[in-house]
């Protein structure tokens, strides 16, 4: 305890004497490369957990062990979660934007490890989900960690753990420009010379670590070497539409799913359920054990019958409408698949069955094509840009998708498709819904951190710390009299008249008394029921920091009490608002 105190003081010391820019630099890196270890271990461990459980498995839908894995993974993973770790791990990604929006950074410690092992035995043992998620949230906490422990100042941590965020993608992929846009577009950190650098550096390290740790054995690779042919851009276009309606339809029925889950209280009859759709799903569909990268690479390489082997369509290849059919279910029913792990108590991302529905899209589109139209559609440059297509719709990151696929195909030959699918599935789906899945419920509460610096300052304030408790209350039955006196002790010009159960009844100011508050012969006469008048609305204790602004705008007042579930709390001036406002906006603006 002694050594850590002493080590404590002697960093603080330190820290004092050297620039904070040259500190973020060197610490960016530290977190890049222990992002990129962890991607690395994480990875990993769920290979090799699923080599040690599925080596013996006769490859058969009729293996019943393809049913039973999967729940017991859950049922590990909800156990250790309830009580080990005492705390949600899951939708990493939205705990990250959360700890950025309202938690200045802060991001408890256990997520640097908490969520490898928890997705370890999800995905491990079959749960249909993706490790991008869980390892962003490790990436992030790592950053996080970091930036506290030196001390770093709000904005600073948030920049750390854009640099774990960052590395975790490109550790993962082998990609550093899409860890950084992805950190641009999804995490919306501002880009900015102060925060490129950083990022730069933890995604690079992240990549090389990659590099050197597993060679081109990242998640998959496929090199695109055939020129680009103008004459399927139109095919393209059809591509991103029909991702980015498939877009819209997943992160809908993701979030309908879930929140029936949520429904149910119990979490083991939750796990039942959960458990148990997902056998079946696999036990029909045998693609949705994992993450389901090797249906994508087998469909890169032209082998798309092996979707077909191993399940109960495997002896009707030939029969085009039953595989139209078959490939339609793995759409439409790996997002149950997903659902249903999250749901039943799994750690898990959408990442990868986003990845994995976007893949298979593009080769149903090129196959439908081809058929309708006697045409012959290059089916790998179609799972590609369907890949970009459905991530840019699900995740609203056009860029990232386009820089993602780019990146794992060792080249930029499938730039112009990526852009026209990737470009056109985000337009369609932002026709039908503004934000992200990632961002819908935050943006739904107001607590959504965006590029609008003004905005994102006023996410950040925590307006309840600028209530105002000291005013002095009378009741309704008080006299003028009464008020003279409680004037005479208060400093303030605002009496909130409240009942003997605390309920506001009414306000009284200094200036509707000013001209009778000399009247002694009006001191027993009147009473605070003749002079209060009623606020011109109040605000909610629960309210976010926009709904209070706009009662501010609507109201045109400086001063509005604040109520919880009608109880009388305090008021809110737009004066202190304004105060707190520019004391944030100059930490939060560039130095």
């Amino acid at each position: 305890m002694f050594r850590a105190i002493l080590f404590r003081k002697i960093i603080n010391k330190t820290l004092v004497n050297i620039d904070q820019v040259k500190i973020v630099y060197f610490l960016s890196l530290v977190v890049g490369l222990l992002s990129a270890l962890a991607a690395a271990f994480l990875k990993n461990t769920i290979h090799f957990t699923h080599i040690l459980l599925t080596e013996g498995i006769v490859s058969e839908s009729a293996s019943y062990l393809y049913f039973a894995f999967p729940l017991i993974g859950m049922l590990l993973t909800l156990l250790f979660v309830r009580y080990v770790v005492r705390d949600k791990i899951s939708h990493g990604i939205s705990r990250v934007l959360f700890a950025i929006s309202k938690r200045k950074g802060y991001l408890r410690a256990h997520n640097t490890w908490s969520s490898i092992l928890a997705s370890t035995l999800t995905i491990g043992f079959g749960g249909s989900v993706g490790a991008e998620a869980p390892i962003v949230l490790t990436g992030s906490s790592i950053g996080s960690s970091i930036g506290r422990f030196f001390r770093l100042n709000s904005k600073n941590i948030t920049l750390l753990i854009g640099c774990g965020a960052a590395g975790a993608v490109s550790g993962i992929f082998k990609a550093p420009v899409a860890g950084i846009v992805f950190v641009l577009e999804v995490l919306m950190l501002d880009l900015t010379i102060s925060s490129i650098v950083p990022l730069l550096i933890s995604s690079v390290t992240a990549a090389t670590v990659a590099y050197f740790l597993m060679g081109d054995k990242v998640l998959f690779s496929f090199n695109i070497t055939e020129a680009f042919n103008v004459n399927n851009i139109p095919w393209y276009i059809i591509l991103g539409i029909i991702s980015g309606l498939i877009s819209l339809y997943f992160s809908k029925m993701t979030l309908f799913l879930e929140g029936t889950f949520d429904k149910v209280k119990n979490q083991y009859i939750r796990l039942v359920i959960g458990g148990t759709v997902l056998g079946i799903l696999i036990y029909v569909f045998p693609a949705f054990y994992g993450e389901g990268y090797d249906t994508i690479m087998a469909l890169l390489q032209g082998n798309s019958g092996k979707m077909l082997e191993s399940n109960l369509f495997g002896q009707m290849t030939d029969n085009y409408l039953l595989m139209f059919v078959f490939v339609s279910g793995l759409i439409l029913l790996k997002v149950v698949a997903s659902s249903s792990t999250n749901g039943a108590g799994g750690v898990g991302g959408i990442f990868a069955p986003t990845l994995f529905i976007g893949g298979i899209t593009g080769f149903l589109v090129a196959g439908l094509l081809g058929k309708l139209f006697h045409l012959e559609l290059p089916d790998n440059r179609f799972v590609l840009a369907g890949m970009a297509g459905l991530m840019a719709g699900v995740m609203h990151a056009p860029l990232t998708a386009i820089f993602l696929i780019a990146e794992i195909t060792g080249g930029y030959n499938l730039l112009i498709p990526l852009i026209i699918t990737a470009t056109t599935a985000y337009i369609t789906t932002r026709g039908f819904e503004k934000h992200s899945i990632y961002h819908l419920e935050l943006a739904k509460r107001g607590e959504l951190i965006t590029h609008d610096k003004d905005k994102a300052v006023l996410t950040r304030m925590n307006w309840k710390k600028e209530i105002e408790t000291d005013l002095k209350t009378a009741r309704p039955d008080d006299t003028l009299g009464d008020l003279i006196r409680i004037i005479s002790r208060s400093n303030r010009n605002i009496f909130p008249i409240v009942d003997q159960y605390n309920i506001l009844e009414g306000v009284v100011s200094l200036d509707d008394v000013r001209e009778i508050m000399f009247n002694q012969e009006m001191y027993s006469t009147t009473s605070m029921k003749d002079i209060m008048t009623m606020p011109p609305t109040y605000i909610d204790i629960k309210e976010n920091m926009e709904a209070v602004m706009e009662a501010f705008r609507k109201t045109g007042a400086w001063n509005l009490p604040v109520l919880d579930n009608g109880y009388y709390v305090g008021f809110i001036s737009k004066s202190r608002i304004y105060s707190s406002y520019r004391e944030l906006l100059v930490e939060y603006s560039e130095e």
